[in-house]
């Protein structure tokens, strides 16, 4: 950040601590920080940990955060904050959306979930506050990412349509064994939810869904094989931007080889319906390890006819791994999360925009240039 905020970082699991150290020791002003959640043990953990990882003089204050109802605590501490950094689970986002909107908060969040997204877009489209959705990796860096590739190849080959727009995204381990090759660097029940809930496309220069992990395909990125299918809410609202200017558009999920085949046998057993997701996830965490040591890969492609109607490609990738942030290692995910939602955390308080904000409404080279981006994404190139 460049100027002194107050900052409320709602919950108290990995990517808060990371969004908090981060805010510490890369903001230019450090803010006054604010960590409630539910268990005000944790929120405290929290505070303490990132008041001992950061070389700067910081103020972090712990508090109890209550879905649903304001206590006297919570009041003043809304009444004097700027913004609200949502890294609670998706469900709860509306109601942390609410406390914001009651509080003329600027308001940001992380969640893939769509039907809450669609809720909170309902209530804040008339907000003089900011509210930025799905703001971490993907939803996110990922799609902002895509949408510049998608500008500059119209710009640059002097068309208005292209003909595939396609990014995908994998959080992984460095290594994979039988019979998942997986790891869990992140949530379970979010990874259960996007392998169940269908994926929005477009086709046929038409916005519409298909079932996830219904498009399987290989991939080989800067020489290592991976497996990629459809699963939910990583298109953000690119979408509904991009329908009728790109033929087919689509988010896939990288994992290594094997893995989708073994959650295809796990998904037959408990049946493919949105009750089946905590069956799934309580599938996957009795056999599925949970690794620190991770990492992120990224591809971003977009392709079409230039004006002389000459077939062109362009192409990104990245591979990003833990790294050290003030006295803590963070990992991957914790970083490429956290940063994009810092990024748009201060579009919001610097330039002070109103109403809701999503993917395709950011400017994507500011972003993309943007103080905490490139110091874990690098430049866009």
């Amino acid at each position: 950040m460049n100027h002194p905020h107050k900052i409320i970082i709602a919950g108290a699991g990995g990517i808060a601590r990371a969004a908090g150290l981060i805010l510490m020791e890369w903001s230019k002003v450090p803010p006054s920080l604010y960590i409630g959640n539910r268990t005000l043990s944790r929120a405290r953990d929290v505070a303490n940990w990132i008041q001992e990882g950061t070389s700067k003089k910081c103020e972090v204050q712990s508090f109890s955060l209550s879905p649903g109802e304001v206590t006297t605590e919570m009041e003043e501490i809304f009444q004097k904050s700027d913004i609200i950094l949502d890294c609670l689970p998706g469900g709860l986002a509306p109601e942390i959306a609410a406390m914001a909107l009651d509080y003329n908060l600027h308001y940001v969040n992380l969640t893939e979930y769509v039907s809450e997204t669609n809720e909170i877009i309902e209530m804040a489209k008339n907000a003089q506050t900011g509210f930025a959705l799905q703001t971490g990796l993907a939803p996110g860096y990922i799609n902002i990412l895509a949408h510049s590739l998608y500008r500059d190849f119209c710009k640059d080959f002097d068309v208005e349509v292209a003909g595939k727009l396609e990014f995908k995204v994998g959080a992984l381990t460095r290594h994979a064994v039988a019979p998942h090759f997986y790891g869990f660097t992140w949530s379970p029940v979010g990874v259960a939810t996007e392998y169940l809930n269908d994926a929005v496309v477009i086709r046929n220069f038409r916005k519409t869904k298909l079932p996830a992990l219904s498009e399987r395909a290989i991939i080989i990125i800067d020489g290592i094989t991976y497996e990629e299918d459809l699963t939910s809410g990583g298109a953000a609202d690119l979408p509904d931007a991009l329908e009728g200017k790109v033929n087919t558009l689509d988010y896939k999920t990288l994992r290594h080889p094997g893995h989708y085949s073994w959650v295809d046998e796990q998904i037959k057993k408990s049946g493919n319906e949105k009750a089946a997701v905590k069956s799934l996830q309580e599938k996957m965490q009795e056999v599925i390890p949970n690794i620190e040591d991770d990492q992120i890969v990224l591809y971003a492609a977009v392709e079409g006819k230039d004006a002389q109607g000459i077939l062109r490609r362009r192409e990104i990738s990245k591979r990003i791994l833990p790294q050290y942030v003030g006295k803590h290692l963070l990992r991957a995910i914790q970083t490429t999360t956290a940063v994009p939602m810092l990024q748009t955390a201060q579009m919001l308080l610097e330039e002070g925009r109103k109403g809701i904000i999503l993917q395709s409404e950011i400017d994507p080279v500011k972003f993309l240039e943007g103080n905490f981006i490139k110091r874990v994404y690098g430049g866009n190139k």
